[in-house]
């Protein structure tokens, strides 16, 4: 079964460290570490740039379509980056989401896959 890890974390706190070229590297190297040893189960990820440039398409219940500038919800967390994997159940979904690297700190969102 497919599964969606949705990584979350404090915006604020990574772009501190998004300065600290060494942070970063470690990160990255970890990022590249965590899917070689995830190997064939990863189908995709990315890391996503800031809120600051995100934009919401809003479709209320009349049809009536709105645009704005940043991300869908206002919160301390924010949605930074995604995998796609394959694990045989969520169990398994969990052990892999529990190696996934953080800055300091964050969390993982695991959903299900449609189809």
């Amino acid at each position: 079964m497919q599964y969606a890890f949705l990584i979350y974390r404090d915006e604020a706190a990574f772009d501190a460290e998004r300065g600290n070229a060494a942070a970063m590297q470690h990160l990255g190297a970890r990022h590249i570490a965590f899917s070689q040893e995830v190997g064939n189960a990863r189908i995709a990820g990315a890391g996503l740039k800031s809120v600051a440039l995100a934009t919401t398409v809003r479709t209320a219940a009349d049809g009536v379509q709105v645009v704005h500038d940043g991300p869908f919800a206002d919160a301390k967390e924010q949605l930074g980056g995604f995998y796609v994997i394959d694990a045989p159940d969520l169990d398994a979904a969990i052990m892999i989401a529990k190696k996934i690297p953080f800055l300091k700190d964050g969390a993982v969102e695991i959903r299900p896959v449609l189809g």
